[in-house]
């Protein structure tokens, strides 16, 4: 079956940096756009970052911009999230996510067809 394990997160403070991982297993790596979402207490589910299946387009929420950078390595099933300048607002559950149908710029999660488990990242001031 499908898998999508998160791992990376942890306790940072405001101005560091973390990189999360996101290993998956039981798909078709290259066929699938990979996104990473996040989901702070009492707040919906928002978009972060996503990454298109080959062609190297990828689309970021505006609060991320030039701080956060989505990869892939296709060799090893794993898309990151490079995480630079955390800010406390940063603060959340980050879960990975897969679509087949979607692209780069499906922000909705009811677009993505697999879910991580999420990774909690907390960002002190």
């Amino acid at each position: 079956q499908v898998q999508l394990v998160e791992s990376g997160g942890g306790l940072v403070q405001a101005g560091g940096s973390l990189r999360l991982s996101c290993a998956a297993s039981g798909l078709t790596f290259n066929t699938y756009a990979m996104a990473w979402f996040r989901q702070a207490p009492g707040k919906e589910r928002e978009f972060v970052a996503a990454k298109n299946r080959v062609v190297a387009t990828t689309n970021y929420a505006e609060s991320v911009k030039g701080r956060f950078t989505i990869s892939r390595d296709y060799a090893k099933n794993t898309v990151y999230l490079q995480m630079n300048s955390l800010k406390p607002e940063d603060t959340a559950v980050y879960y990975c996510a897969a679509t087949r149908r979607g692209n780069a710029y499906s922000t909705r999660p009811s677009e993505y067809d697999y879910w991580g488990q999420g990774t909690q990242v907390t960002v002190s001031s």
